[in-house]
């Protein structure tokens, strides 16, 4: 798996000379335009929201009177460690929750970059048929919901988890690693979707090279630390990484299946 990561990795620096080489730029600042805007918006409602949220909880389970009472300098310190987890866990769960809207409504960009990128490697033209796009558009759709579904299972199991003390220190890390699994899954079902394999069949591939998937995601999240340009170019690139990662891959023979 750790070559996989690997090779997802580089795939992003090889994404930036594909786009050059090509001149795919307008691919890349229209769904980013639309992705940073509503990113910023996911971002003000996390914000005016879950200060909200965490005190509505203290208050309602009585934790913060409890801590009031007991005067204990310890468990306060777990007690702020702890919202500063609960933050990192509700972040991501909004964070999870505006790119399942985002994939959803750039499904047809994302498909048509993809296809554009495998159609340049390979030198073959994929036929369109309008037909064929709206069965890949709620196939996509339905995917995505599925995968919205076991991701929040997985994040409200790691919410839970992180009001454990010492053992709940651990659950952003994972909850970072969930949450760039199913984006990275997003980016290559793309390429599953256009060589027609079912949404089970894709699941199953994209299971068996979970490294490919997790690479992807983290370096899309790691773009977010860039302001304005890291949010203007991760979702494109993302998609070009993801189908150059999994040429790369067959080339060094790691595929299965």
């Amino acid at each position: 798996m750790l070559k996989e990561i690997v090779i997802a990795i580089q795939s992003y620096a090889d994404a930036h000379k594909f786009i050059v080489k090509h001149k795919l730029w307008k691919w890349i600042y229209i769904p980013g335009l639309i992705y940073t805007i509503l990113f910023l918006a996911g971002i003000y409602l996390f914000w005016t929201t879950s200060n909200s949220a965490i005190e509505f909880v203290l208050l309602k389970t009585g934790v913060k009177g409890w801590l009031d009472r007991m005067h204990d300098r310890w468990l306060n310190f777990f007690f702020i460690v702890g919202q500063i987890i609960l933050r990192l866990i509700l972040l991501l769960f909004y964070f999870s929750l505006f790119k399942y809207l985002f994939l959803i409504i750039a499904s047809p960009v994302f498909a048509f970059l993809s296809e554009k990128t495998d159609s340049i490697l390979n030198g073959r033209e994929f036929p369109f048929s309008f037909k064929q796009l709206l069965k890949d558009i709620v196939r996509a759709i339905k995917l995505t919901f599925r995968n919205m579904l076991w991701q929040s299972v997985y994040l409200v199991s790691l919410l839970i988890i992180s009001f454990i003390p010492l053992f709940g220190w651990i659950t952003p890390m994972v909850s970072m690693l969930v949450e760039c699994y199913y984006l990275g899954f997003a980016m290559l079902d793309y390429n599953s979707e256009r060589n027609r394999m079912s949404a089970q069949a894709s699941i199953a591939f994209i299971g068996h090279h979970k490294g490919l998937a997790i690479g992807n995601g983290l370096v899309f999240y790691l773009l977010h630390l860039i302001p304005i340009a890291g949010w203007l170019f991760a979702p494109s690139y993302a998609v070009i990484a993801a189908t150059l990662s999994l040429h790369k891959a067959r080339e060094s023979q790691i595929l299965i299946g």
